[in-house]
């Protein structure tokens, strides 16, 4: 669905960042709490441990991914008693798109490649509202390949950085995002789904949700998304209001000035073009909407990002 390429590629501010760490033992590392992130780990070589802020340690081996959708913090070590360093990095304020590192002596090594996503201020996608705080998705054989293809290859690209490597990377932390969403929504259980995860898998919802994201400047309505999804206007206003947690016309209003603010903050459209490409009709509506949404005329939102 376009909606995932949207989480992926929408909802983040500024460029994200990787880091590929070789761990000696003994070790133990500590990640901050980092509101308005989203980040991921994977072990690329070795084993180790994640240590939550509750609950039991779990063990990771080659080919797990981690991956917090909100920026939770936790820990990483070479044994589940280790006492865990304060924070060595944060990948969100790191300047480097990707360094490689060396941690420890000689003891046995573990590997990991760990990304970080600064999510735009107060527009974090609701489906990223359904994930766990710390989503873990083990490594099996024949399960995901391509989330497995892309591990291996970002993993070699920030090892071993060649020409054009900035423009790969970036590309790959946004492919293994959509890759990690997929597989976590794969996984699930046919039942029960709630939420987003029931959303996608309705294939009512699903195709309207992927009309509005294919065409958010469509004039749509109830009854043309209702047309999309096969159903009465009623049903469709129940089933998506369930699901998503607000009406239609309402998710369509918040996606369509969230695309304006992402717009305003990277181009240098004017005001009349981002109001029709985002569906309004005069750039006098969409302001008013806009003030609305963000508090602030779309102008000096521009000025304040800028």
């Amino acid at each position: 669905m376009d909606l995932l390429c949207d989480v992926a590629t929408v909802m983040r501010s500024g460029r994200p960042s990787s880091a590929r760490v070789a761990w000696h033992a003994p070790w133990g590392q500590r990640f901050p709490s980092v509101p308005g992130s989203a980040g991921f780990q994977v072990i690329l070589q070795g084993a180790c441990w994640l240590i939550p802020p509750s609950g039991d340690p779990v063990a990771l081996g080659v080919g797990d991914v981690l991956f917090a959708p909100r920026g939770l913090g936790y820990g990483l070590a070479d044994t589940p008693v280790r006492d865990l360093a304060e924070p060595y990095c944060d990948p969100t304020e790191d300047s480097d798109l990707f360094v490689s590192d060396f941690i420890g002596q000689d003891g046995p090594l573990t590997v990991t490649l760990c990304g970080g996503y600064r999510l735009a201020p107060g527009r974090a996608h609701p489906l990223l509202q359904d994930l766990p705080d710390l989503l873990h998705l083990p490594a099996r054989l024949g399960h995901h390949p391509q989330l497995r293809a892309a591990v291996d290859l970002l993993g070699a690209e920030v090892e071993r950085p060649h020409m054009g490597a900035d423009t790969v990377v970036l590309a790959l932390l946004d492919t293994l995002l959509i890759y990690i969403l997929r597989a976590w929504f794969a996984d699930l259980p046919s039942q029960p789904r709630t939420g987003w995860a029931a959303a996608m898998a309705d294939p009512a919802i699903s195709a309207a949700l992927s009309a509005v994201h294919r065409d958010p400047a469509h004039p749509w309505t109830v009854r043309t998304l209702a047309d999309q999804a096969g159903l009465s206007r009623a049903a469709f206003s129940h089933r998506f209001a369930t699901l998503i947690g607000q009406p239609p016309l309402t998710y369509l209003t918040w996606w369509r000035l969230t695309l304006a603010a992402r717009m305003l903050r990277d181009s240098d459209a004017s005001l009349s073009e981002v109001a029709a490409r985002v569906g309004y009709g005069s750039e006098f509506s969409f302001a008013n909407a806009f003030k609305r949404e963000y508090g602030t005329a779309p102008g000096r939102y521009r000025r304040q990002a800028a």
